[in-house]
């Protein structure tokens, strides 16, 4: 009898064994549990739920929505993960035409006028906006497919959000699946929190940082792995509080205590030693990866003795294909925007630009990316929202108006006295049309400017600019190289200058724009014309006094204001002046046989003068990348009065970082071609070695005949060369750089030029 018992139990099919996945947060260090999928699924071993946390909910969501581990390997290792997670937009979606001017600003205040100024710093210190329309790439069609239900997805599934509203945690199931994972990855102080199912939530490591309860509740699986990237505690204590341990406590006092005695009896506990990687730091992703595909491994035994069942690959990549090829039709009807009064949504959806009835998911992330470029708004969070009566959707974007003024602090220090400070204010109104108002001043020793603008933004089918400009510079060269700088001669050299420009533009593409432009500018240069001073002396004076129009076109991808390693920048422009030349000779050179005969002048000028710039960078890895600049103008412009005066008038080429802030007789002509070379090495995050060499080539040098008389010398007969080398590390405040620069000048300039800040101004009239 007993013998027939254990017979029949065995010919009763037993139950199938069901293994629950459970993954921590721990920011960049939860890349680790795409190395466990990794494992996993090359030995086989089944994985029928999965509850997730953070950077946990994140890998585990995309497991869920079918990606395969490698694929999973493949988005983490890409360039545009990179960007996602550190805020920068992709090239293509820049939208270089909203863009203002670069400025050496690195801190921003905004205020809010309603009842008095209400002042607020920015509130997250990552843009999401790149991060937001990831998401909905990756994971919009899954949660389509799916119908809004977690446990539909190809892995049931579960999203841990913290409501700190309520303190209390949430384990999403339904919705969208965008708006889970966004949630649970919104760490306080870096992203702004968001909604999930009408609650606005945060980080779920806040209360839940280790979702094994959610796992047990939900699932009820018959054995949990559990793995664990986080620790809140340190086996020494530091004798030093460096950065990035700062970043540690930052992120770790938010998150709650991971409990690895939770999982019980019927479960396996995985840590993977990741000690020395960072929470914020996610350029190791190899390393990360492999680091958590070791420590399965080195579980593999015993998870292969507590499960036995086996998946099948064949049966499962036809189940993976099964569940991505449903392909909900995730097409659009309406576009929605929210948060804003009626005549800022028609100037929203009119920048949006939609032509179809129907819209896709390309053409969904070209009209968000064109609103988002936009200074007028702080935040523009995209959604997608489904229809379950006619399983249809449309596209919400959740706006909110930017803050009315916005103030800029900036600047830079040099060892050079060029250093200076820089403040710029903006205010902006939006109605049906943009408006901005703004204004900026640079002080220093060397360099003084204030700048005033007013533009209007016209969100037209081709939308397009209108925009007034005063500008003021006043360049001061007597005392701006003295220290770690080599010359022959001391300067005496005073500029200012000042226009009035109107200006109109359209975009091109992307990353591009195209401008016409029309105005009035004054240069008035103060000089000594042979380098000497006295007691008693009264330098030269030239002013010119001009109208000018032009245009100019422009392209630019590149990845950072100063310093940058990958994209590139083509400017074309073409200018016409029109103007009066005064000279009044000063006593310099009254030693001098032949001053008896220098006298005051005035003549008119007109000429055309056209320039092209492109810099470009042709390879960029993560340890080197090799860019090349060309840049040639073409001018019929003739000589002002004088040798000095003409020097000064002529277009200059300014191939260093501090090129701008040196007189440089070699690298001006009125005609020159010029090319150089980028080396750039990089020696670990943040760090570079720049060496980099330029040549400079006159179509036709300047020479000085008599006392003070231009003349050229013949068709290429001079070139002139330069080059620097040196370490730049950028900074949250901008680069700092320590370089040796060479100038192939008649003053024989070199000298070593450490500085921290960007060491960028404000155009100049003949520029």
């Amino acid at each position: 009898m007993q013998i027939f018992f254990s017979l029949l139990l065995l010919s009763i099919p037993g139950k199938a064994q069901k293994v629950g996945l459970v993954f921590s947060g721990g920011g960049a260090k939860g890349l680790a549990h795409i190395g466990v999928l990794k494992a996993l699924e090359e030995n086989n071993i089944p994985v029928d739920y999965i509850t997730g946390t953070s950077m946990g909910g994140v890998v585990g969501s995309m497991y869920a929505a079918g990606f395969t581990p490698a694929e999973i390997e493949y988005i983490a290792k890409s360039t545009g993960f990179q960007n996602w997670v550190n805020g920068r937009f992709e090239s293509d979606y820049k939208h270089y035409f909203k863009k203002k001017p670069e400025n050496p600003s690195v801190l921003s205040l905004k205020l809010r006028i309603q009842k008095g100024l209400h002042p607020k710093l920015r509130s997250g210190l990552i843009s999401d906006i790149p991060l937001n329309f990831a998401l909905i790439e990756l994971l919009s069609q899954a949660s389509a497919n799916a119908k809004n239900n977690f446990d539909s997805l190809f892995v049931p599934f579960r999203c841990v959000v913290s409501d700190v509203l309520s303190e209390k945690m949430i384990a999403a199931d339904t919705g969208s699946l965008v708006e889970a994972v966004r949630g649970t990855m919104t760490v306080p102080l870096v992203y702004r929190p968001v909604k999930v199912n009408g609650k606005y939530v945060f980080d779920g490591g806040l209360y839940n940082n280790f979702p094994i309860d959610v796992m047990k509740k939900d699932f009820k699986p018959d054995f949990i792995l559990g793995i664990n990237v986080s620790s809140k505690t340190f086996n020494e204590y530091p004798k030093d509080i460096d950065e990035q341990l700062i970043d540690r406590f930052l992120l770790y006092m938010f998150l709650s205590k991971t409990d690895s005695t939770s999982i019980g009896r019927d479960g396996i506990y995985i840590q993977p030693d990741i000690a020395g990687y960072t929470s914020s730091n996610f350029s190791p992703v190899e390393a990360l990866i492999r680091k958590g595909y070791d420590a399965t491994m080195a579980e593999m035994p015993a998870i292969k003795a507590a499960i036995s069942r086996r998946t099948n690959e064949r049966e499962l990549a036809q189940r993976r294909d099964e569940f991505i090829h449903k392909k909900e039709r995730l097409q659009f009807r309406n576009l929605r925007v929210t948060g804003i009064n009626s005549k800022q949504k028609r100037y929203v959806t009119q920048l949006f630009r939609q032509r179809e009835k129907e819209l896709n998911l390309h053409d969904i992330k070209d009209g968000y990316y064109r609103v988002v470029a936009d200074e007028s708004f702080e935040t523009v969070y995209p959604r997608i929202l489904r229809n379950s009566q006619n399983e249809t959707y449309d596209f919400e974007m959740q706006v909110r108006p930017e803050s009315n003024f916005k103030i800029d602090i900036g600047g830079f220090i040099s060892t050079r006295p060029i250093s200076n400070t820089y403040l710029g204010l903006q205010y902006n109104y939006l109605r049906r049309k943009s408006y901005t108002l703004g204004t900026n001043f640079y002080l220093g020793r060397f360099y003084e400017s204030a700048q005033a603008t007013s533009r209007i933004d016209f969100p037209a089918s081709l939308p397009f600019f209108v925009e007034a400009e005063f500008t003021y510079n006043h360049w001061n060269y007597l005392n701006s190289s003295k220290i770690f700088i080599s010359s022959l001669n001391s300067l005496y050299i005073e500029q200012s200058d000042r226009r009035i420009i109107f200006k109109s533009g359209i975009p091109l593409s992307h990353n591009g724009k195209f401008e016409i432009y029309s105005g009035y500018i004054n240069t008035e240069d103060n000089y000594s014309p042979d380098n000497s001073y006295r007691s008693g002396d009264t330098f030269d004076e030239t002013t010119f006094d001009a109208f000018t129009s032009g245009f100019s076109l422009e392209k630019n991808t590149l990845n950072r204001r100063q310093y940058a390693t990958k994209g590139l920048s083509f400017t074309l422009n073409g200018a016409f002046y029109s103007g009066v030349e005064n000279y009044v000779p000063g006593n310099i050179l009254r030693d001098e046989p032949g001053f008896e005969n220098i006298a005051e002048e005035k003549h008119h000028h007109n000429w055309f003068r056209f320039k092209v710039n492109h810099e470009q960078y042709v390879l960029s890895n993560k340890t080197y990348s090799l860019g090349y600049l060309y840049e040639g103008v073409l001018s019929n412009k003739s000589f002002f009065s004088n040798y000095k005066s003409t020097i000064l008038s002529a277009p200059a080429f300014y191939p260093l970082q501090d090129s701008k802030s040196l007189y440089l007789e070699s690298f001006r002509a009125h005609s020159y071609a010029a090319m150089g070379l980028k080396n750039v090495f990089s020696l670990r995050r943040n760090v570079d070695l720049r060496i980099e060499g330029y040549i400079f080539q006159p179509v036709e040098p300047f020479g000085k005949k008599n006392l003070q008389s231009t003349a050229y010398k013949g068709i290429f007969a001079d070139r002139s060369y330069a080059a620097t080398a040196g370490l730049v590390f950028h900074s949250p405040a901008g680069p700092i750089g320590l370089s040796f620069n060479h100038y192939d000048d008649a003053q024989k300039r070199y000298g070593i030029m450490f500085h921290i800040g960007y060491v960028l101004y404000n155009k100049r009239s003949l520029e």
